[in-house]
């Protein structure tokens, strides 16, 4: 397993609170290399905007992975979400979703992330779930045709009206019926809506579709710093075989800087444990 930090891109102007890391992009990416991170996870609001190659020759001059592409900054900065009660922002999400595999390609990222960049249900009515079922569908095929893949993300009930937990994500998967969606879990989400710290890594494994990894405590702060039993989670995700990334997308608390170090400190340690 290899472990990862969340940051922004350089477009994001307003600042992401999951998103770790200070200084300018390149700092921060040397800082991660530095704190002994295997990847980053790009939380881009508008990747077209982008020099791509040099993003790529970044990580690279860093040692670092792309790990994933993640789709939160596209909400939070730019207003989009695939599911919008305005159908011309709705159409202007389902292009952005092409920008990012396009992103993620560009820069050897295997998948882009899909949390709220879903929308709501509620924004749109009924056919809600027909419509995104059909939308994923359709950026699915463009990223197979990329060779990228999307993580759908199961979200708590207070975040989202559709997908809140892992079996609710396996049957929305096989609604979609793409080969290129699968699923991630967040610790965080996890903590809120399972019954098990372990069980749905392991049904999200045994169907094919666990792809991604995010970390965060029950108080979404690094890990340790809450209730989560990681051990137990780690000692899963090792017994079932995923060798995926984990990758920190938490409250950059107290700081961001001292939010990575911990996190990674804190996970490497476990890791390593467990060799």
């Amino acid at each position: 397993m290899k472990l990862s930090l969340a940051i922004q891109t350089p477009e994001v102007q307003s600042l992401i609170p999951v998103a770790l890391l200070t200084g300018t992009f390149e700092e921060k990416l040397a800082k991660a290399a530095n704190m002994g991170a295997d990847g980053v996870e790009l939380m881009t609001a508008d990747p077209a905007t982008l020099d791509a190659a040099a993003v790529r020759a970044s990580l690279q001059r860093n040692g670092l992975e792309a790990a994933a592409i993640g789709s939160g900054a596209v909400v939070l900065a730019a207003g989009l979400t695939l599911l919008h009660a305005d159908p011309e922002k709705a159409r202007l999400a389902e292009a952005r979703a092409r920008h990012l595999v396009d992103f993620a390609a560009a820069v050897g990222a295997p998948l882009v992330t899909i949390g709220s960049f879903r929308g709501r249900l509620a924004s749109v009515g009924a056919g809600g779930r027909e419509q995104l079922v059909a939308v994923l569908r359709d950026v699915a095929a463009y990223a197979q045709a990329h060779g990228v893949r999307l993580a759908l993300e199961p979200l708590n009930r207070y975040e989202a009206d559709i997908v809140a937990d892992a079996d609710e994500g396996l049957a929305f998967v096989h609604e979609v019926g793409h080969p290129a969606l699968g699923l991630l879990l967040d610790t965080y989400h996890v903590n809120i809506e399972e019954t098990s710290w372990t069980g749905p890594f392991r049904r999200l494994m045994a169907a094919g579709c666990l792809w991604h990894v995010h970390l965060g405590d029950n108080n979404r702060w690094p890990p340790g710093c809450g209730l989560i039993d990681f051990p137990a989670i780690l000692a899963v995700l090792r017994e079932i075989g995923y060798s995926g990334y984990l990758s920190a997308e938490l409250l950059a608390r107290p700081d961001p800087d001292i939010a990575a170090q911990q996190t990674l400190t804190y996970m490497r340690s476990l890791l390593e444990s467990e060799d």
